[in-house]
């Protein structure tokens, strides 16, 4: 019987490409206030501490940068179990899978964060930080590993709601947190300078406040999936645990193969001195800004195709799909536009280094082809994790990074491009598994498919 009182939408009726638009607008909205602060961490930094400062923080940031998909990839394995067990109306397979997910994030929260802060000098030494940034880079990675808890809880109860259709609250949540951010970073950087270390202690302070108006709200609409504060509800049921992983895992081997493959690119740019490394830093950043626009439409496909394979309605799938690919390529081309068009407008509000800005125009440029390839694997990769497909997810995860290098190699040592090589690689490394999974749509080998809700 399907609960009276369920949070989120029901993705399975009514017409696809309006209730894709609607579902996909707070994601979109949502990614670009988590990109925001984030990028007004740099834009203060730079403006005020300068390169030594921008590559302090995008250096110590690589931490975090690599704890947030980490925990991402675990909430979506729980998502689109959620998803299905939402489509397919099962309620108690619904509380157990929320108790599961819930539990196992603060388990890995308490592991990753104790490991982080005991080895973050060995990163440092990996990821050749530049002398001069040394100093901001340890003392932004260290204060920033604080604060992994509260981004492992954020996501898990971001990922409970989204797999029932919630799109809405988490915006709530990623604006209050950027709230913090924005007056924080200026108090402690602006008015009390404390530089990197400033702009750490409002990341965590954000982090905090998002993680809090999560659990407020998933705390008051407890009768949804019966959530209770006690240790009865926060327990790991090894049936839900083996779905979540089974999706989550092949998600996780994805995101260290993709962050694994960033950092070898992050350390061999940094040899390059400070403007290779500040144009990198900045690029990476204006980059993941406008990538926004389309990792919403894709997550909200994926949630779509969860719950629909769940309702036995395959067929809305492929039209999905399409409306996916066709939003994609629009906002693609408008991005490319601004890419093209205002490339040291873009570049000159992170910094004042003329240096940096001339080499952020060819930075841009080649991220302009980048886009379209983005906007396309994006979209075909979603049938794979709405599925639940491991082993492709796990297959397109480990390709993802490793075509990252294969590219950056491929344009050093015989297009002879140096460091802009490693933006190539940025540039064309979802290519191949954008390809396949295209195959893996047009074959309809995904119809064939045993559900996670059934297995």
């Amino acid at each position: 019987m399907s609960n009276p009182k369920r949070v989120g939408k029901d993705l399975t009726n009514g017409p696809i490409f309006p209730l894709l638009l609607s579902f996909a607008i707070p994601l979109i909205l949502t990614g670009l206030v988590q990109q925001l602060y984030s990028t007004v961490d740099l834009m203060i930094i730079g403006q005020y501490v300068g390169s030594v400062g921008t590559v302090g923080v995008a250096t110590g940031g690589e931490l975090i940068d690599l704890m947030t998909p980490f925990s991402m990839a675990i909430a979506t394995g729980g998502q689109i179990y959620i998803a299905q067990v939402a489509g397919a109306k099962n309620e108690k397979k619904l509380k157990e899978a929320v108790g599961t997910l819930l539990t196992l994030m603060m388990l890995l929260a308490a592991a990753t964060t104790l490991a982080a802060l005991f080895f973050h000098q060995g990163i440092l030494h990996i990821m050749n930080c530049p002398q001069e940034a040394w100093d901001q880079a340890r003392n932004y990675m260290v204060i920033t590993a604080l604060g992994i808890p509260f981004v492992f809880g954020y996501n898990a109860i971001s990922g409970v709601l989204r797999g029932m259709g919630e799109s809405k609250r988490p915006l709530l949540f990623v604006s209050i947190a950027a709230t913090i951010n924005i007056f924080t970073d200026l108090l402690f950087v602006v008015v009390i300078p404390l530089e990197a270390a400033g702009t750490a202690i409002a990341t965590v302070l954000s982090q905090v406040g998002s993680c809090v108006a999560a659990f407020l709200f998933l705390n008051k609409h407890k009768d949804a999936f019966d959530f209770e504060l006690s240790p009865r509800f926060f327990r790991i049921h090894m049936d839900p645990l083996r779905k979540i992983l089974r999706v989550g895992l092949p998600q996780l081997i994805r995101t260290f193969s993709v962050q694994g493959s960033m950092l070898w690119v992050k350390s061999s740019i940094n040899v390059y001195g400070l403007v290779p490394s500040s144009t990198y830093s900045i690029g990476n950043k204006i980059e993941k800004f406008m990538n926004v626009f389309v990792q919403g439409v894709d997550n909200a496909a994926g949630a779509m195709i969860g719950q629909n394979l769940g309702a036995k309605k395959p067929e809305r799938v492929g039209k999905t799909l399409w409306y996916t690919l066709a939003s994609n390529m629009v906002v693609a081309c408008a991005v490319i536009f601004i890419f093209l068009t205002f490339p040291k407008q873009l570049f000159a509000a992170f910094t004042t280094d003329v240096e940096v800005i001339e080499f952020g125009v060819t930075f841009l440029r080649i991220m302009s082809v980048g886009m379209i390839v983005v906007a396309f694997a994006g979209c075909f990769k979603s049938i794979a994790t709405g599925v639940g497909d491991a082993f492709l997810c796990f297959l397109l995860g480990v390709l993802d990074g490793v075509c990252r290098i294969l590219v950056c190699l491929l344009f050093f040592y015989v297009f002879d491009q140096g460091v802009q090589s490693y933006f190539w690689g940025a540039a064309f490394c979802m290519l191949l598994p954008g390809l396949i999974s295209f195959f893996y749509f047009i074959t309809g080998i995904w119809k064939k498919r045993k559900l996670l809700v059934e297995s």
